[in-house]
């Protein structure tokens, strides 16, 4: 596919639903981009279980950590190695740009599921209107469609909505799910670390 295809193919998306469309693809390109990078960073190449890790890092065996909840483990260890009496503060401090970067863009992610859907309600209220306008004045067939343009348009963007929004959906509870599974281990992280003489 050529790109004057794909502008072509946009260019009928963006006729076929009217005044939606074009917010309705911020809405996409916002939407992919967020669950992107929080699938990114959400990412855990999981070998090992927390307290492995970290008796693997208090052992002095370091490497390249490969998910956040690793960098959590080195940073706590530096820190425990340090012997401060307030350990449970500094990793507290030292966690939350953790805790932050996994939640980052989950809020946005879920404004668009729920936005999504009532642009397509939008689409379809103003195809419905042009629709009855072609009704009361008796024109089946206008420049923008009539009666069948309408009712096209009505039911595209309401579709559109949709397609955006239980992808969006589906995405996002997986990718929570996995966030609250790393804030477990970050916790277990804290706990052990503080236990440990």
């Amino acid at each position: 596919m050529t790109l004057s295809e794909i502008v072509s193919l946009v260019e009928e998306l963006f006729q076929a639903g009217g005044l939606v469309m074009p917010p309705l693809f911020c809405c996409v390109l916002l939407l992919w981009y967020g669950l992107g990078y929080r699938f990114w960073v959400l990412k855990t190449p999981k070998k090992m279980g927390v307290r492995d890790l970290l008796s693997f890092y208090r052992e002095g065996k370091f490497r390249d950590a490969q998910s956040i909840v690793e960098q959590a483990i080195q940073k706590g260890v530096a820190l425990k190695k340090k012997q401060s009496q307030y350990l449970s503060y500094q990793l507290d401090a030292a966690f939350y740009e953790f805790e932050r970067e996994i939640a980052r863009f989950s809020v946005l992610v879920k404004i668009i599921v729920i936005i999504s859907p009532l642009l397509g309600l939008l689409g379809t209220v103003i195809g419905m209107v042009e629709t009855f306008d072609s009704l009361a004045s008796m024109a089946l067939f206008t420049q923008t469609g009539g009666i069948a343009g309408g009712i096209s348009q009505a039911l595209f963007t309401t579709q559109m909505g949709l397609a955006v929004a239980i992808p969006g959906l589906l995405a996002h509870s997986f990718l929570s799910r996995k966030q609250q599974q790393i804030e477990k281990d970050l916790l277990q992280v804290k706990k052990l670390l503080c236990r440990l003489t």
